[in-house]
């Protein structure tokens, strides 16, 4: 998911194919033997087979929305307030990346097996929360008053993490994170993101996916 929203900020073309893990295609493993999604595969023959760095990649293609930051300041945030930099957002997506994941899939599976340890899930996963509800207190996005490719970073997480308890998450005293996927989740963009293809084949028409 976050692959496609920053190709879709940064308005490139791709030729999307669709596929379950159930029943990988022989191109995708040859492209990739490690057999995860997503995968990109560039005109040249190199192969990029990580969210972020897809992410990344499309972005030093072309950054419309400032997505990426530069390091010197940022004028369009007030002065006064300490300009976000790309290593800053780089900093919080690897937090979330290599420490949030893993409470959040220990919360999915105490929710799907009905585990007893559930709350104590949840609470793990709180901490983090935590941290971007004050975040969001303080300015409109993770960062500072701009989106950033923090945001589209984390969304999918914390859209995943709304989802679990949904019932507890619309009564949670997180209003700002709330405002903040409600905002993604309503917008033009996630619903071109999510929309559902066909499940690729080589008979198939190719399918260009982008904002272009």
């Amino acid at each position: 998911m976050r692959a496609r929203l920053a190709i879709y900020q940064s308005k490139q073309a791709v030729a999307l194919r669709d596929v379950v893990l159930t029943n990988k295609p022989a191109d995708m493993l040859i492209a990739s033997p490690k057999g995860t999604v997503p995968i990109l595969l560039l005109p040249s023959g190199e192969v990029i087979d990580e969210s972020l760095d897809i992410m990344l990649w499309a972005l030093h293609q072309s950054d419309p929305n400032n997505l990426l930051r530069p390091t010197t300041v940022n004028s369009h945030v007030a002065e006064s307030e300490p300009a976000a930099t790309q290593a800053d957002m780089l900093s919080l997506i690897e937090h979330f990346d290599q420490q949030f994941k893993i409470a959040l899939e220990a919360y999915k599976c105490a929710k799907r097996y009905h585990e007893t340890n559930l709350q104590e899930c949840r609470q793990a996963c709180e901490v983090f929360i935590q941290n971007l509800e004050l975040r969001l207190s303080q300015h409109s996005y993770l960062m500072d008053n701009q989106e950033s490719v923090a945001d589209i970073a984390l969304l999918p997480f914390i859209r995943q993490f709304a989802k679990v308890e949904r019932q507890w998450y619309l009564q949670s005293p997180y209003p700002n994170l709330k405002r903040w996927l409600n905002q993604y989740l309503q917008s033009a963009m996630f619903t071109k993101v999510m929309a559902k293809h066909p499940l690729w084949s080589a008979e198939q028409p190719v399918l260009i996916f982008g904002d272009v």
